[in-house]
């Protein structure tokens, strides 16, 4: 320790105490150049990113884009003579008995959830079982523990479902031994691990009901797709999409803050005031106010578990391709196909994510300009604002959570996971245009429910892409005209669903009918 008196000129001490914070100070210079080398080293994805695609970003940054285009940009769809179905006004009556309790626990992230819980209705309703309120599972990625009522409104969900099937929030005093932890501790009769994926209502009928029957309960866990999507009866089709786009709505602080999201996006100069869920459907599409701006959502889906299981390059050096495979070695203990490929083939066939960089080209490319308002709808984005510095360079008056939340109304989510997810997939459903930069649950369920709406959302052409940003000579010019041809049909076109595929994302014909 140095004493008060070593300081004053003259001391016998001063020399002393010049050489210890000299000591000291050349020692903290040393530790900090080590820490930082020892982040870079660590965790590349904090070092600064040079741009890939420099010739095409220099073009895209001095773009002018003709006010005809824009107007064709952000057009509504027009009608293509399909409309949400709708029940006939019969009056039903649910059976006097019911077989037992249903519960299910579901892993995933909200979006995945959210699907289980639909599948977990219409399996009910094949058993003429009673549903509990789904039990959401610690996710293990986002550490989020919110349940189905911190997410959805509970209340609101039993009412609209009523005459269906019957639900109840918790299981009554006879059966409460009946929880996770129970099954967690040992193999038990009650738990159905044995749930095939997409099985069918025979199946549920042959393996759950007898389960039932002799317990009164049965828990199926797992609980993800595990439900077709064919050679179901159309009433448990109908149920499936009543249950996603009209049960499943957020708690009311949700809905509330991404109405002032969404105000704010509109009314940046604050002109709209308080706004509610009925003022917000009138300025979205065709029955936009000429006051009320114009916005795009860009689910932006670039954190570190996607580009480590893409196996493809982003440009972030040796350090980063290393990180990325020990990463992908640790998680998924090197079972990624992807990884035996180079990226070169993996781009070319539309396999690897776009960056936060090749989505703003995209967007560019589309006619989208400098004054165009962007919502990040995304999770931590894999390299920070390193990455996304060119996205903004392009789109200055982007936005986020952040950005347009009071710190107030953030704290009502800080740190969970979902809410933040269902925020973000709320403000999504109202925009003018949704985008996502690469296929996933929330992309298949957004998509799926703006198509329902008739609602204009972009499907990046993948390959597309991959292989125009593999072409390091390409012109802007024929990058854009590349672009804009490539994704003609694209914009919220409604595609009949296939065998297999989800009515989540594919409502038609199932949960619509020809207008």
């Amino acid at each position: 320790m140095i004493e008060p008196g070593c300081l004053n000129q003259g001391h016998p001490c001063r020399a002393t105490t010049l050489v210890t914070l000299s000591f000291l100070f050349f020692t903290l210079v040393f530790f900090s150049s080590f820490t930082n080398a020892f982040s870079s080293s660590v965790y590349p994805e904090l070092n600064p990113v040079k741009p890939r695609h420099s010739r095409l970003l220099r073009s895209a940054v001095q773009r002018e884009t003709p006010a005809s285009q824009l107007s064709e940009l952000w057009s509504p769809l027009e009608s293509q003579g399909w409309k949400p179905y709708v029940e006939p006004n019969k009056p039903t009556a649910l059976p006097e008995k019911s077989e037992g309790y249903i519960q299910v626990f579901l892993d995933g992230g909200l979006n995945q959830q959210r699907m289980g819980i639909c599948d977990a209705v219409a399996v009910a309703k094949i058993l003429n079982a009673t549903l509990v309120i789904p039990y959401l599972e610690l996710n293990p990625v986002w550490r989020d523990s919110s349940s189905f009522m911190d997410i959805f409104d509970v209340d609101h969900f039993i009412d609209v479902l009523k005459d269906d099937i019957s639900i109840v929030k918790e299981l009554p005093g006879e059966y409460s031994w009946s929880t996770r932890e129970y099954y967690g501790l040992a193999i038990r009769e009650t738990r159905i691990k044995a749930a095939p994926v997409h099985a069918s209502a025979h199946w549920y009928l042959e393996n759950v009901l007898p389960v039932l029957q002799s317990y009164g309960i049965a828990a199926i866990s797992p609980f993800s797709h595990r439900l077709s999507f064919d050679n179901l009866p159309m009433d448990i089709q109908h149920l499936r999409c009543k249950v996603n786009f009209e049960a499943l709505i957020f708690v009311p602080h949700i809905r509330t803050l991404g109405d002032a999201l969404i105000s704010h996006l509109r009314y940046p100069d604050g002109s709209a005031g308080q706004m509610g869920y009925n003022d917000l459907q009138e300025v979205t599409g065709a029955g936009a106010s000429k006051n009320a701006g114009k916005f795009v959502v860009l689910h932006l889906r670039f954190d570190k578990d996607m580009a480590a299981h893409s196996a493809c390059d982003f440009g972030g050096g040796k350090a980063e391709k290393l990180a990325l495979a020990k990463y992908r070695q640790v998680i998924w203990q090197g079972r990624v196909l992807n990884s035996q490929f180079t990226d070169e083939e993996l781009r070319s066939q539309g396999r690897c994510p776009m960056t936060p960089e090749e989505v703003g080209l995209l967007l560019a490319a589309l006619g989208f300009d400098n004054s165009t308002r962007l919502y990040l709808a995304s999770h931590k984005v894999y390299g920070g604002e390193a990455r996304i510095s060119t996205l903004r360079e392009l789109f200055p008056l982007m936005e986020d959570k952040k950005s347009l939340a009071s710190s107030d109304q953030r704290a009502q989510i800080k740190g969970k996971a979902s809410l933040l997810a269902a925020l973000d997939y709320y403000v999504g459903l109202h925009s003018d245009i949704f985008i996502s930069a690469s296929p996933g649950n929330m992309h298949n369920a957004l998509v799926g429910h703006r198509t329902y709406l008739n609602l204009k959302t972009i499907r990046p052409n993948m390959a597309l892409m991959g292989q125009l940003f593999l072409n390091k000579t390409i012109e802007w010019s024929e990058f854009q005209d590349a672009v804009i041809e490539g994704h003609q049909n694209r914009q919220g076109q409604l595609r009949i669903r296939k065998p297999k595929q989800s009515i989540y994302t594919y409502p038609a014909p199932d949960c619509m009918c020809q207008a």
